[in-house]
């Protein structure tokens, strides 16, 4: 019995070694003729004992229930010791979990965290978690993981951008991330002001090390400082359904940010049909990093899922202002391959008082597929973003990136047809694509429209150079510029980058790499006003546009 206990207690602190340190699972179990039971032990270990004759039931039985391991689910009784065991232990016989019907699950704000390596369904039950008195704000709910182990690769001291092959076998397809901490680059500007990040990339290779063609290396390493493998799992988990509901924390309004929910850091993945409301929120409250938060992963799909922007409260910024936080149901960071189909959100997506639900950094490939959201958003780079056959809210389409960035067949609601964000340099090195769309400026408010929204005075460094899209090609859009103020002359190509560079006197300390081509095709407007180039025809006299 020791042998055993012990050889399990090396297994699960391997696997936790495999991930972050959320995803220790803190579980102890062990298996004798006692009745199943569980408690907590030193240090919060989560100490259970299967009795022989239920782990033989269960395993019979082919799946786990939470009342297996006696979860109440009355809507009052704390279930998450109870939620973990059993995901615990379906992780080790390898059983699926579904939860009890018509059950309601009260989580609270001890430390507990459920690990999920097996197939979910999460049915029509409801979960409440409760955040108005949390113990650790950073450890999610529920984590998605894997059983397969990060490895470091050594023998690197270099990369280069678009790099075919890293000249390194891997035992099978693994998610490579890299790092160089003495570049640092998305040096943000304006009241949100920092000293930037370390250079970082990700992407996939094959067991021979060849890289993903659709998902290339985008900077050059002439230094490595980290460079870490995480094997892509080749079976598919799927979680399903669910009924979550957060009681929203009280905290200070500041950039303290809470991570209770579900949070992927594992590859090939469907989230289907998993819905969340968001109760209680008051005059103050600290921000979320995302129910959903995908992170270190590829091949992650949510589908059919409902999701709840979050009130937006201010706080006083780096720069010393006042600044409107960014609170989200949907957090992306270092992932590849990431799409959300068929999904939607409770409140209105042109409601201001909500934040834009998602944000995302270090992403490449991301898809939006019959959405409606109030905002789409690459905050440190996406490479390549698809939106199609989507409707977006107030806060509009938002990035910074590389590649292509494909919008067709939906509806706009923002400022601008895309904003490049100037926090982070206004810059996209590749070209748009806009099909079949429509443009509401502003989502209807009186307003001056532009297409492609931005600022660069030139006189910043962000740790890159910043470009516009070197082509941008727009056909069947329809402008309903019907709400615009008296002394509108139509929709600009352009927003008006930089008011003080009208002449050749202008100096750019960092110039920022304007568009080349723009090719236009069955533009029409509400008002029946021209389409024309900006406000500031100057800064665009060398761009091409055709029709």
């Amino acid at each position: 019995m020791k042998y055993r206990l012990l050889l399990f207690f090396l297994f699960a602190g391997i696997c936790g070694m495999a991930q972050t340190s959320n995803s220790q699972e803190n579980v102890l179990i062990t298996f004798s003729n006692n009745k199943t039971q569980m408690q907590t032990g030193e240090n919060g270990v989560l100490e259970i004992n299967v009795s022989k004759k239920d782990r033989e039931k269960f395993i019979e039985k082919g799946y786990i229930r939470y009342s297996d391991f006696e979860a109440k689910g009355d809507g009052k009784t704390d279930d998450a010791d109870a939620i973990a065991a059993a995901h615990a232990f379906a992780n080790k016989e390898g059983l699926p979990v579904k939860a009890d019907r018509e059950a309601s699950y009260y989580i609270g704000g001890r430390v507990r965290t459920a690990v999920i390596q097996t197939d979910t369904d999460f049915g029509r039950a409801e979960f409440i978690i409760d955040d108005t008195g949390v113990e650790n704000r950073s450890k999610p709910v529920f984590l998605v993981s894997s059983t397969l182990t990060p490895f470091r690769l050594e023998g690197f001291t270099s990369l280069k951008k678009n790099q075919k092959n890293i000249n390194a076998p891997v035992p099978g397809p693994s998610l490579v991330t890299v790092t160089d901490a003495a570049v640092r680059r998305y040096i943000r500007y304006g009241r949100n002001q920092n000293n930037g990040s370390p250079q970082t990339d990700i992407f996939i290779v094959d067991k021979d090390g060849n890289v993903d063609i659709k998902a290339p290396i985008i900077w050059d390493f002439e230094q490595i400082t980290e460079i870490t493998a995480i094997p892509i799992d080749q079976t598919r988990l799927t979680v399903r359904g669910g009924i979550f509901t957060t009681i929203a924390n009280q905290d200070e309004s500041k950039y303290t940010y809470y991570n209770r929910g579900i949070e992927i850091r594992r590859s090939n993945v469907l989230v289907d049909g998993i819905t969340h409301h968001i109760t209680g929120e008051g005059e103050q409250g600290a921000p979320y990093s995302g129910f959903l938060n995908i992170r270190d992963c590829s091949d992650v799909t949510v589908r059919n899922s409902i999701l709840t922007g979050h009130k937006t409260y201010q706080t006083i910024g780096s720069a010393g202002v006042p600044v409107s936080m960014g609170s989200y149901d949907i957090t992306i960071s270092r992932a590849l391959n990431i799409s959300f189909e068929h999904c939607s959100q409770t409140n209105d997506i042109n409601d201001r008082t909500y934040w834009g639900i998602m944000g995302s950094n270090y992403c490449k490939n991301l898809v939006l597929d019959h959405c409606s959201f109030s905002r789409f958003d690459a905050h440190m780079g996406v490479a390549n973003a698809t939106i199609r056959n989507s409707t977006l809210g107030h806060m509009g389409v938002n990035a910074i990136g590389t590649g292509t960035f494909l919008i067709e067949n939906s509806t706009l609601n923002g400022r601008s047809l895309i904003n490049l964000r100037p926090d982070y340099g206004s810059t996209w090195q590749g070209e748009f694509i806009i099909r079949n769309c429509v443009f509401v400026p502003a989502g209807g408010r009186e307003s001056s429209a532009s297409l492609i929204g931005g600022f660069n005075a030139g006189q910043h460094d962000f740790g890159y150079t910043a470009y516009m899209p070197e082509r941008i090609v727009i056909e069947n859009l329809r402008i309903d510029d019907s709400n615009h103020p008296e002394d509108y002359e139509g929709p600009a190509i352009f927003d008006n980058f930089n008011p003080d560079m009208t002449d050749d006197s202008y100096e750019e300390k960092y110039p920022h790499v304007r568009t080349k081509e723009v090719v236009l095709s069955n533009i029409s407007t509400e008002s029946g006003r021209e389409l024309r180039v900006s406000d500031n025809p100057y800064l665009f006299r060398d761009v091409k546009i055709s029709n």
